[in-house]
């Protein structure tokens, strides 16, 4: 059994060395070694703490073969018991040296708990034993010995001394990082190489540090200017963290150096104002008449002076540099994935695919990044196909106390605020806001890390907040002892003066002159800011003319498009290569769609939603679709991605068929995305990225509509306030599949009632149409008449498939968007005694009823676009029947939900004084639809009966 076990067993002696190669490549490098080694390598690491995982044997082993070469002469001349010593001592320092090197890695991972961040010293720093070198056997006496550094950036070898102190400098200093938890190790070594070749330390020139006092004085004058001029208003004043300004100055012009040619950045209110006018140059005279009730701009709404955007340019060392910054409501972090969709949006537009010309900034408080689950939905975008910049530069300004927290252990469960960005293997730098060197040299490290690795970095600028949550609030209340600290704290502007008095770089007028200056600049309402460029237009600026002054929305546009062309497309959308194997199903919808391309079967709505896409981007309309299985379709109709089924599992590029990319040789782009389980933080990508392409087909879709609540603060703060409040255009398409069929209480509603609460102002549109001619004309129409405005589509689900609801070619190519259907019947206008008005699939249930029962007194009409609201084409209606006595408004939803309490004033408005007005509906409830299956079809019959019922 031994012998056996010996020579079965990997670790038998013989294979000892190839063991040890293995093991050293495992520290080195954990994905460097098969997988099935990989687990057992972990299998041996300690668990009870990180600080003393195995380091790797190599520059061990190597200092000391170095070390007994140049004592094997005289070992040969010692005495027994002399070897036996040297042997000992020999392994004593094998033991020390090892300690050593895990004391260096030790620090790499734990070094931030000791690190000076806290301006106000509050912060009691953990006691972290591993960091001390009698953890890991180090004594005293070891102090002057010399031991080689190992991986440690610097001198290859160094006293114990030396080597604790440059570990102190770089990770405990006013830089604490964290990023040893990143898995690739090239990642892991250009951030050791960064910090430890300086030891964390900047080093700038006089001329450079006069500056960044310039900024720290604009940063804190303009907040004392409002404060004083403007006394108890509203500003969510930045004091404490002023050192956002400087930092962003070196952001700017660091990029600008890396050849970015434009930032777009978000953030929430606290400091806005302060980033407005200092950072993106907006003239302090405007900010003024903001404060006075003025306003630039006259808007149906407009906002607050801190939830406004800006647009400008600045001049850096690599050329001009564009800047925007992102409108945001209150929603605080609601702005990040929209910032995101926007700087796709924008790359996409110039053909910068891999995000070296633009770049997202966002900024974020302490309490709503830790706190708002948008942040983790958005950083799970940031590696994907779809939906990845580049990678994002995150700055959290971190006053440590959010929004008036009593006691800090309520804030959150992990340990620092930022600890959600290592979900994605990005490393956090944290800096110590009282000291502005520190947070440059944090800045161009953070970039540089973005453009070498296209990937997320998060910056904690650790601060205060002088004054309380708004400039009304008394934060003494809650908040005692650390408002004692912060009003005896001098500001950090008057800190780094005293600073660079005391090393010569200025004298103490000098810095007296740079207040003075500022001061001037706000009462001339002038913007000191040298590097602004007022008047660049950028080349790459989206044109949103044509769409500023827009024609009236039932305006007549010609969507047809010519039979001979339909076929074409037709033809295009069906031509599958020959070696590419479909799945039975697939081949069989693709095939139905060749013979209706041809005219001998009539178009289904997934035929016809494809040809719209087709048409366009034959146009020159780029189309997007984004959502979960929208590539396939939820309901199985759609199939724009298509799938051999030969493909091995790895070979996904060449195992997918996208027609739609194959129309013509010249054709727009077309891209369709699976998306991760997210509703907000895609709908709000989706969002900024329309609002950065006006030229581009742009949509959303929901895999059931109920679940678009989940995104309901995009709806409600964007995509239908937010050119009320902003003066943004957006012409963002939402699909919303919708249909009462016994599937449920969360699989039945788009939630029509919201919608059309939300409808004012010609802000939206809402339409459900009930045939595949309708979705084509609706699609077309969106792009090509000159309105930017959202489409709200309620789509169908088993209507997908009805055999009724099919269109011919002619429809596509003659008619138009009818916003209502009318009577397709041939009855007697003169007989009929009710005008029955409905939306989507139930028309379908409402015809096959009155066909059973041959009803020949009740007309039905189809209302398909339900804002805005169709007054002269329903007027039209009601003029047709002029003997109709009863109006009946029929709907599958609800009584207290659905379109009834909204569309029954529109109905009203158009009703003759002898009309009557009635409803056909299930009654009021708590929840979209009954759970279960009988009790559905009951209440659908039901509400069926009543729309033809004797009386109302």
């Amino acid at each position: 059994m031994i012998k056996q076990l010996l020579e079965d067993s990997k670790l038998f002696g013989t294979n000892a060395a190839f063991i040890e190669m293995l093991y050293d490549q495992y520290l080195e490098d954990q994905t460097s070694v098969p997988d099935q080694w990989r687990l057992y390598f972990d299998s041996l690491q300690p668990t009870e703490s990180i600080s003393i995982r195995d380091i790797s044997h190599t520059p061990v082993i190597e200092s000391l073969i170095r070390s007994a070469a140049r004592d094997e002469s005289s070992l040969s001349d010692t005495s027994s018991k002399q070897a036996e010593q040297q042997a000992i001592d020999f392994e004593v320092q094998e033991r020390k040296q090892i300690a050593v090197l895990q004391l260096i890695n030790t620090y790499r991972f734990l070094g931030v708990r000791r690190a000076n961040l806290d301006p106000l010293n509050l912060q009691q720093k953990q006691d972290v034993p591993e960091l001390d070198p009698e953890f890991h056997g180090l004594t005293d006496v070891d102090m002057d010995k010399v031991f080689h550094t190992g991986s440690l950036v610097g001198p290859e070898h160094a006293t114990l001394q030396e080597i604790l102190h440059r570990l102190q400098q770089t990770y405990c200093g006013s830089i604490g990082a964290e990023y040893m938890y990143i898995t690739d190790v090239k990642q892991k070594r250009w951030l050791q190489n960064r910090l430890e070749s300086v030891c964390s330390q900047p080093n700038f020139t006089p001329e450079y540090k006069r500056h960044i006092l310039e900024r720290l004085t604009a940063a804190e004058g303009l907040e004392q200017y409002l404060h004083t001029r403007y006394v108890g208003q509203k500003r969510f004043s930045g004091e404490g963290n002023e050192s956002l300004i400087p930092m962003l100055d070196k952001l700017l012009q660091h990029a600008g150096t890396a050849g970015v040619q434009e930032i777009v950045m978000g953030m929430a209110h606290r400091g806005r104002l302060s980033v407005l006018v200092n950072t993106l140059g907006k003239m302090p005279s405007e900010l003024f008449q903001e404060f006075e009730g003025k306003q630039p701009q006259e808007l149906t709404s407009g906002d607050v002076k801190y939830h406004q955007g800006f647009s400008s340019a600045v001049m850096t060392p690599g050329g001009v540099m564009r800047l925007a910054l992102a409108f945001n409501p209150s929603h605080l972090e609601i702005v990040n994935p929209v910032v995101e969709g926007s700087v796709r949006a924008r790359q996409h537009r110039i053909g910068d695919r891999n995000g070296d010309l633009i770049v997202p900034v966002l900024i974020h408080g302490d309490a709503s990044f830790a706190g708002q689950g948008v942040v983790m939905e958005t950083l799970n975008l940031s590696q994907t196909r779809g939906y990845g910049t580049g990678g994002t530069v995150h700055i959290v300004i971190n006053n440590q106390i959010g929004f008036t927290t009593s006691d800090p252990r309520d804030s959150r469960s992990t340990l620092y605020c930022t600890d959600v960005v290592k979900m994605i293997d990005a490393p956090v730098l944290h800096v110590n806001g009282d000291d502005p060197d520190a947070v440059i040299l944090a800045t161009e490290i953070a970039l540089d890390f973005r453009m070498q690795f296209r990937k997320d970095i998060a910056i904690d600028l650790v601060c205060f907040r002088k004054l309380g949550h708004n400039e009304q609030d008394e934060p003494m209340v809650t908040q005692p002892s650390m408002y004692r600290v912060i009003h005896q704290h001098p500001g950090v502007r008057k800190l780094y003066a005293d600073r660079l008095i005391q090393q010569g770089v200025i004298k103490e007028a000098d810095a007296e002159a740079m207040v003075q200056s500022y001061q001037d600049a706000m009462d001339e309402g002038r913007n000191p800011n040298t590097t602004i460029c007022y008047d660049y237009k950028s080349p790459n600026t989206a044109n949103w003319a044509p769409f500023l002054s827009p024609a009236k929305w039932n305006q007549p546009v010609k969507t047809g498009v010519s039979i001979e062309d339909l076929k074409h497309l037709s033809e295009r959308l069906t031509t599958i290569p020959a070696t590419f194997q479909l799945h039975p199903r697939v081949e069989k919808v693709i095939e139905d769609r060749r013979k209706m391309g041809e005219g001998s079967l009539p178009l289904d709505w997934g035929m016809a939603e494809s040809l719209a896409y087709a048409a366009l981007l034959k146009e020159g309309y780029p189309v997007r679709i984004s959502g979960q299985d929208s590539g396939r379709g939820t309901f199985f109709h759609r199939h724009a991605v298509l799938h051999d089924q030969n493909r091995e599992q790895d070979q996904w590029e060449d195992g997918i068929y996208i027609p739609l990319r194959y129309i013509t040789p010249k054709q727009s782009d077309f891209v369709v995305i699976d998306s991760i389980l997210s509703e907000e933080a895609v709908l709000g990508f989706e969002y900024g990225y329309a609002t950065a392409r006006p030229d581009e087909l742009v949509i959303w879709e929901a895999q059931f509509g109920d679940f678009a609540n989940g995104a309901q603060v995009v709806i409600d703060q964007f995509i239908a306030s937010g050119e009320a409040k902003w003066g943004r255009l957006c012409g963002l398409v939402l699909f919303l599949p919708h249909g009462y069929e016994g599937q449920g209480p969360e699989h039945s509603s788009a939630r029509l009632e919201r919608f059309l609460q939300l409808c004012a102002e010609y802000n939206i549109q809402v339409c459900i149409p009930s045939t595949p001619a309708q979705i084509f004309h609706l699609l077309r129409r969106q792009m090509i008449r000159p309105i930017r405005k959202p489409l709200i589509v309620i789509t169908p689900k088993s209507m997908l498939r009805h055999k009724e609801a099919v269109s011919s070619l002619e429809e596509l190519a003659n008619d138009q968007f009818q916003p209502i259907i009318s009577e397709t019947g041939t009855f007697a206008t003169e007989k009929i005694k009710r005008l029955i008005v409905c939306s989507g699939k139930i028309y379908y249930e409402l015809i096959a009823y009155r066909r059973e029962h041959a009803i020949t007194n009740m007309a039905i009409i189809r209302l398909e676009q339900l804002y805005p609201f169709p007054h002269e084409d329903f007027q039209a209606e009601i003029n047709h029947y002029a003997r109709t006595q009863e109006i009946l408004w029929c709907q599958e939803e609800p009584g207290n939900q659905g379109a009834w309490h909204r569309i029954q004033h529109y109905l009203l408005r158009h009703m003759r004084p002898d009309q009557k007005l009635g409803y056909a509906l299930r009654p009021s409830s708590a929840s979209p639809s009954v759970g279960y299956f009988a009790m559905d079809r009951f209440r659908q019959r039901e509400l069926i009966e009543a729309a033809f019922r004797d009386t109302i």
